[in-house]
């Protein structure tokens, strides 16, 4: 007789027993270095422990870490940087003050992250000890940076609910943590504002390049994924009026549609294969595409303040908003703040607009008047603006002397 296990139940098995391993491999690494260095008077933990340790989830945020590194790099302070993609780029960086290793994704990052000894741990990954990234009992201080312009409230219920600080573009997102807190009965954190590490990456990369020249106005179509999202409401009918007009469009996904809404995709690159004027884009880098662009269409996707902030260039949104039902939003009183910037960098696209959006196209590329309007509201949702690595290092300097201060005392 033979025994049969579903492919779903022997994968899950499979990163059971690879989490066992892992788990089994450091905490017996772990007994190691407590037998090596427990002496009378000093304690294994203060042994071994790492004044500041970043953790970066995804080579797609490399851009979120790396001003902050090169400031604690320039101030020849000693950080560890603990990598979850063998190739973020980071790791090629020629630091000396900041220690890099990979500790992979899952349950093995997991592993390693669940046993940190450290003083202060940063990080843009939500969901501490809601998942299965746990807090350890070894690390004193763990705090949470946005990495888009947002207030941090749009993750999966209690995302940042366990983080000892939020760091924040703007101050105008305080009062929603303070709701939060006040709502579920909750210690007050830190809630700063620092900026925006990765916008200001985008920023000084805008100022060295040179936009390319085109005759022909350049349209990207760059939403985010969902049944409100632009494709599932608009889709072909948007796509087929921009093909009829003498525009170069491009229409870029959100990766999740690829794997949460494939039947849609399939469709779409069925119907419309890359041409002379019509293009996909996969690209990890936005970046060229962003700059290249005379006009962004999308919905509620963070690319919008992305362009808009970065670009200074209007953005025809379609106006549905995501579902909000396990989100930390759920419990908030106040509106999706999108609601509130999207009027102010561009015009929301209706259905019965979709006949003329070649016009309405033309009419926004060639106005000025979306301009102001933009700076106004970058002012508000984007502050500190070009130095919030400086201020994230000083918040973080800052907390460990008070921590250390704290032991000697």
């Amino acid at each position: 007789m033979r025994l049969y296990i579903d492919p779903g139940t022997g994968s899950m098995l499979f990163s059971l027993v690879i989490g066992l391993i892992s788990v089994i491999w450091f905490g017996a690494r772990k007994l190691y270095v407590k037998l090596k260095y427990l002496t009378p008077g000093k304690t294994t933990a203060d042994a071994n422990k790492k004044d500041i340790v970043i953790y970066g989830e995804d080579k797609r945020y490399w851009t979120s870490f790396k001003g902050i590194l090169d400031e604690f790099e320039r101030r020849k302070i000693q950080v560890s940087y603990l990598a979850g993609s063998e190739d973020d780029p980071l790791l090629k960086e020629n630091y000396e003050y900041v220690q890099t290793e990979v500790i992979g994704l899952g349950n093995k990052a997991y592993a390693r992250l669940n046993f940190l000894n450290a003083r202060v741990v940063l990080a843009t990954t939500p969901g501490l000890d809601v998942y299965q990234w746990k807090r350890s009992k070894d690390a004193e201080f763990y705090i949470h940076m946005t990495h888009s312009i947002g207030g941090g409230t749009a993750y999966k219920m209690f995302g940042t609910q366990f983080f000892d600080a939020v760091l924040l573009c703007s101050d105008v997102f305080t009062p929603l943590h303070r709701e939060l807190e006040e709502k579920r009965g909750s210690a007050h954190k830190d809630v700063i504002a620092v900026g925006q590490t990765y916008m200001d990456y985008l920023l000084e990369r805008r100022e060295r390049i040179r936009p390319e020249q085109h005759d022909t106005t350049t349209v990207l179509v760059a939403p985010s994924w969902g049944a409100t999202s632009l494709l599932n409401r608009f889709g072909e009918k948007l796509l087929d009026a921009l093909i009829a007009e003498d525009f170069d469009v491009t229409l870029r996904p959100h990766p999740q549609s690829f794997t949460a809404e494939p039947e849609l995709i399939r469709s779409l690159q069925s119907k419309y294969p890359e041409s002379k004027r019509f293009h996909w884009s996969r690209e990890p880098d936005n970046f060229n595409i962003l700059s290249n662009s005379d006009i962004l269409i999308s919905d509620f996707s963070g690319v919008i303040c992305d362009y808009a902030f970065i670009f200074e260039r209007p953005v025809l949104y379609s106006g549905g908003l995501p579902d909000t039902a396990k989100q930390d939003e759920a419990w908030l009183d106040e509106p999706y703040w999108g609601t509130v910037v999207l009027p102010r960098v561009g015009r929301e696209l209706k259905v019965e607009d979709l006949p003329a959006v070649g016009a309405i196209v033309r009419e926004m590329v060639s106005s000025d008047a979306y301009q102001a309007s933009i700076r106004a509201i970058r002012d508000v949702y984007w502050q500190n603006r070009g130095k919030a690595s400086g201020a994230v290092v000083e918040y973080i300097m800052g907390k460990v002397k008070e921590l250390t201060s704290d032991k000697s005392t």
